[in-house]
């Protein structure tokens, strides 16, 4: 079993930049591939970036140059600059592990708003 706690969500302006982090406990030496996802107001969840364990990473168009995403042992971050109103979100870290399901954080809310 694999749990994920997201931090360092909040409010900032545009052009701005947050440092999302997500903790892995549990069974960490299953976990292949991490990312991060997002769900804005009355849309579909979406991917946002993704780094395999070796370090392999993938962005969406809409984030890439932006974001960065980074992984080290059972943390993965999320670097985003140059933050716009459309990346107002609530932010999920996801594990993909070797075997069985994806499990999911609580997520961790980002504003970006003047």
């Amino acid at each position: 079993q694999v749990q994920l706690v997201e931090s360092g969500g909040g409010l900032v302006q545009p052009g701005g930049s947050l440092r999302l982090s997500c903790v892995a406990s549990g069974s960490i030496f299953l976990i292949n591939t991490l990312g991060w996802y997002r769900q804005a107001p009355g849309k579909e969840r979406e991917l946002v970036a993704t780094i395999t364990r070796g370090s392999r990473t993938d962005y969406a168009d809409s984030v890439q140059g932006r974001f960065t995403i980074s992984r080290d042992n059972a943390m993965v971050y999320l670097q985003m600059n140059s933050l716009k109103p459309e990346d107002t979100a609530v932010y999920y870290c996801r594990a993909d592990p070797i075997i069985g399901r994806e499990v999911w954080g609580q997520g961790t809310l980002v504003t970006v708003s003047s």
